[in-house]
């Protein structure tokens, strides 16, 4: 019985490992100003939000000019460029 109650204590551990990697995930509601293949523009307040698109973006059915969407997106770096050394102790 401890090996079994030990096994699961491993898996669900590992398991949260796994979900603590993710970045977390945002949205963005609004009317769509532009769309194309790889761009969806929406208007959020005063403010037009760009989000890109690819192959892989789930679309449930094809937004158009007007349409009021909400988009579930998540960032990710596309780059990292170090500036300099941080501070020393």
């Amino acid at each position: 019985m401890k090996h079994i109650i030990t096994i699961f204590a491993a898996l669900l551990f590992a398991a949260t490992t796994v979900l603590a990697a993710e970045p977390n995930s945002y949205q963005v509601t609004g009317p769509v100003l532009e769309v194309t293949d790889d761009l969806i523009v929406v208007q959020k307040g005063k403010e037009k939000w760009e989000i890109a698109r690819d192959k892989d973006t789930k679309v449930i059915a094809e937004p158009k000019v007007g349409d009021k969407v909400t988009i579930h997106y998540k960032m990710k770096a596309t780059d990292i460029e170090v500036k300099g050394e941080g501070k020393k102790k």
